[in-house]
């Protein structure tokens, strides 16, 4: 449930990577004007969009990595100070640009697509006036997870040169880690810290990667050298070139890679000293207006943090009852809060906290997906082609991960899909909640919509890989409720877990705007999710600290889902028994990630033109 794949650092680099950035030596170039008087209006735009992309992925090259794209593998996106100022410099200069398209000479996929980028650059820009108040790092997500994480699984070897720039990129985390130290320091400075209790927990996760051989005389190898090892075997290498290979690695791992850990754990202790212990944004300068730009990027819409928490608590309210009923037909007399009680200490509907019964979790995922898998041809038309995998959160980041998360393919399917589920504690990974959560991560949730997002062959690619939380999130929980409108959580207990799930969604509604705009404490939102949720107490410690430490990301599922289920309902009830589910569901995922409205813009394009031919 939690995004993207890599660290939100990562992700928000991502994301400027793909709305931002011009052209790398002239910020102000003009549009393209040697294509040709033949050319129309929308093969221009389209041209100009390739551009912007390949000019991009030429300035970020881990993202290009990520896409597949081998260029440049062992370096690391940039993080300077001076980057992040010319990367604002180029997404003004591209609005500009912009400009000199002519609207109304494109066709509606054109428009489209021209709409997107320019929305999507207005929204960085948006968010870019308070750069400086978003987390360099925290305990969630961040460089010292991404770093392992990304080698693991992003960077493949499959050629000698593959395993160079491996080594290239392990010596590379020196100047990396270095920029992210200098983006902590300068957030000190203007006295914006993360909360005190992240750094003990980001220190630990540090600590973990070099942990290990080659760093120390242990048993267990560390993660990335591991990792490497296990990669350069499979090339099949001469036994001296292998043998170089390792000793580079060894090497690079323990004069740069160790140091720029160790330098950058020195600095993260060092602020910790400073930091407060005080929860929300509210706390920082104009934390009010920056937490309402947060609520506008994630859900694109101007719902007010008033508005949000109003809809959680009915909603809460509203999924209450519906638990209720659940209930009743187990046979459970007494309050809901005394069932939730009875819910989490039921140890038949926990896995043993054991190997085995983590192995026995990811049996039960894919098998989950595997049934709807075979379902998927009644309520789609369009199917992706990228394998999915269910795999455990690794180790070493499984301490500060959230519950489960999924990884988007590339293009070229070089790589599957993942659906990560964080095995740490199992008694936060109940059984009950077992399919929703498959089913939100993988199919027909995430991994269907970004996968076939991800082969889409008549958008631009800079289209594809834009980013709108509440479309993508809020499509991963509507197909929650799918699951149940096609056959799926037969016992009750399964079906009180998808509830769960959308209950959970809802109570973060409540708490997020309650920790970040009305003030709650840490605390405090972690007695409200025990109290409204059947989920562990463990589960609602490590949310709390997640929206803490991402505010206003959490309002985007149920707000999205609502809209999703609104704009299906009023095309159901417009075209009466023409209505098409598969249709439906073809045009919601056509055009890639989309703001909710232009969603809806599409979904009465669609409506009318059935209407049109009936």
């Amino acid at each position: 449930m939690q995004r993207l794949a890599s660290s939100l650092l990562f992700l928000c680099v991502l994301l400027l990577t793909l709305t931002g950035c011009g052209e790398s030596n002239d910020r102000n170039a003009e549009l393209p004007s040697d294509i040709g008087v033949q050319q129309s209006e929308h093969e221009r735009l389209k041209q100009y969009l390739a551009d912007v992309f390949a000019d991009n992925l030429s300035r970020q090259p881990f993202t290009a990595s990520y896409l597949g794209i081998k260029d440049r593998q062992d370096e690391w996106n940039p993080q300077s100070e001076a980057f992040q100022i010319e990367e604002r410099q180029r997404m003004e200069a591209r609005l500009l640009q912009l400009d000199g398209f002519d609207r109304a000479e494109l066709p509606p996929s054109g428009q489209l697509s021209l709409d997107l980028y320019r929305l999507s650059l207005e929204r960085s820009l948006m968010m870019d006036d308070f750069r400086d108040h978003q987390y360099a790092v925290h305990q969630y997500r961040g460089a010292h997870t991404s770093i392992p994480s990304s080698l693991i699984n992003i960077h493949g070897v499959t050629s000698l040169a593959d395993a160079e720039a491996y080594v290239g990129r392990i010596r590379n985390v020196e100047s990396y880690l270095g920029e992210v130290e200098a983006q902590l320091e300068r957030r000190a400075d203007k006295g914006l810290y993360l909360v005190d209790w992240m750094y003990p927990i980001i220190l630990n996760s540090a600590s973990n990667v070099i942990s290990g051989r080659p760093f120390e005389d242990a048993e267990i190898a560390s993660p990335v050298w591991s990792d490497f090892q296990d990669k350069v075997a499979k090339l099949g290498l001469p036994e001296d070139e292998t043998a170089r290979l390792l000793n580079a690695g060894r090497d690079a791992l323990l004069t740069q890679f160790k140091p720029a850990y160790e330098r950058f754990m020195a600095t993260v202790a060092r602020l910790s000293l400073s930091a407060s212990g005080d929860d929300g944004v509210w706390r920082l300068p104009d934390g009010g207006e920056y937490y309402q730009r947060l609520l506008r990027w994630y859900t694109t819409t101007d719902l007010t943090a008033d508005e949000v928490h109003e809809l959680g608590l009915s909603n809460v309210a509203r999924i209450h009852n519906e638990m209720r009923a659940i209930m009743q037909e187990v046979g459970f007399s007494g309050t809901l809060q005394a069932f939730f009680v009875s819910v989490r200490e039921n140890q038949a509907l926990r896995y043993p906290n054991t190997d085995q019964g983590r192995d026995q979790y990811l049996d039960d995922a894919r098998s989950a997906i595997a049934r709807m898998e075979a379902k998927l041809p009644e309520y789609f038309g369009v199917l992706p082609k990228a394998e999915l995998v269910v795999k455990r959160v690794e180790p070493f980041r499984e301490q500060g991960a959230g519950k489960a998360f999924y990884q988007s393919p590339p293009p070229d399917g070089s790589r599957p899909g993942i659906f990560y589920a964080n095995l740490y504690d199992m008694s936060a990974m109940p059984k009950t909640d077992l399919e929703a959560l498959a089913f939100h991560e993988g199919l027909p949730g995430h991994h269907l919509q970004r996968a076939i997002t991800a082969e889409l062959e008549d958008i631009p690619d800079l289209q594809r890989y834009l980013s709108f939380t509440a479309f993508s999130e809020g499509w991963g929980l509507y197909t929650e409720q799918l699951a149940y409108e096609m056959g799926f959580y037969e016992d009750p207990y399964s079906r009180f877990g998808q509830l769960a799930m959308e209950l959970w969604r809802a109570a973060r509604l409540v708490v997020d705007t309650g920790i970040h705009d009305k003030r709650w404490s840490r605390e405090e939102a972690i007695a409200y999710l025990v109290e409204n949720t059947p989920n562990a107490e463990y589960d609602c410690i490590k949310a709390i600290e997640r929206y803490i430490a991402m505010p206003g990301q959490a309002t985007a599922y149920m707000i999205g889902k609502l809209r999703i289920l609104e704009l299906r309902e009023n095309a159901r009830a417009a075209l009466g028994d023409a209505f098409d589910i598969r249709l439906f569901h073809d045009t919601v995922l056509a055009s890639g990630p989309v703001p909710l409205d232009k969603l809806a813009e599409n979904i009465d394009a669609m409506v009318q033109s059935q209407l049109k031919e009936s």
